[in-house]
């Protein structure tokens, strides 16, 4: 039997969506890495699969391109939230491995609830204590950077001229450094402007990437925690824009664009197990 999927993206981050809340859907490691798979594949930078689930309206499950699983994804978030919109009269409570989550789908786009970012460096994690606002630590011309979970961790550093970091070979060596235990994203960001910011992300298991929505959020946080930036930001990823705001009861509000490139289906037996 066909297996259909949904191609979406949101600001060029690009997802293979599989409802699999009416037919479960083995996935492993090797399943997610050769379906992302751009040249033999269908091809993404995460597979989004959709479960059923006990405590929210829908489980997502987002392995990346290397077939790793992962807790969080603010731009899947947004296409997930987008996708059910109809069935869930515009509002949708997402379980995920980093949490439950609530998105919310406007004539705007997709604003979703991230929920309550987290600094101590245990819950980055780290692999040892440290003052996660400034962490002691530099690889080359980056250095003093700021570490928040979002869901996912992240590490930001805020230079003078984002679009001047070589991040393709900077990134894998932060992400693998011994420090971050459970591997790290790693984000490059510059003030542009009052409460406006320019961002890079080098992301765990999958690399440059166009857009990342926990990036923004972790690095509006960073920015916001450092007295860059207000409450209220705008993040200028690669794909475009997205809006930032941390609420008064420290929640994280990210808004922007979710879409649907094309829907199609696949043979199970072409990609095993």
């Amino acid at each position: 039997m066909p297996i259909p999927f949904r191609k979406m993206h949101g600001l060029g981050n690009d997802f293979v969506v599989i409802d699999a809340r009416a037919t479960p859907l083995p996935m492993t490691t090797r399943r997610a890495a050769a379906l992302a798979d751009r040249y033999t594949g269908i091809g993404c930078d995460q597979l989004i699969v959709l479960e059923p689930s006990d405590q929210a309206d829908v489980r997502m499950r987002i392995f990346n391109t290397d077939g790793s699983e992962v807790e969080a994804c603010g731009n899947a978030s947004r296409a997930v939230g987008l996708l059910l919109a109809d069935e869930r009269g515009g509002s949708t409570r997402i379980e995920t491995l980093g949490g439950l989550i609530h998105a919310q789908a406007t004539a705007e786009g997709v604003t979703v609830d991230m929920g309550v970012p987290r600094f101590d460096w245990e819950d980055i994690p780290l692999a040892y204590a440290m003052d996660t606002l400034h962490l002691p630590v530099g690889w080359e011309d980056l250095n003093d950077p700021v570490a928040v979970n979002v869901g996912n961790p992240h590490v930001i550093f805020f230079v003078p001229d984002a679009d001047a970091i070589d991040l393709a070979r900077l990134g894998p060596l932060i992400e693998n450094d011994p420090l971050f235990p459970a591997r790290i994203n790693v984000n490059v960001a510059s003030l542009i402007g009052p409460d406006h910011l320019r961002l890079h992300v080098w992301e765990r298991g999958v690399g440059l990437t166009r857009a990342c929505g926990t990036g923004a959020c972790a690095t509006a946080i960073g920015a916001m925690r450092r007295k860059l930036v207000g409450r209220t930001v705008r993040v200028d990823l690669p794909g475009g824009p997205l809006s930032i705001a941390w609420t008064a009861d420290d929640r994280i509000l990210m808004t922007g664009p979710a879409q649907t490139s094309f829907v199609g289906s696949f043979v199970d037996a072409d990609y095993p197990a």
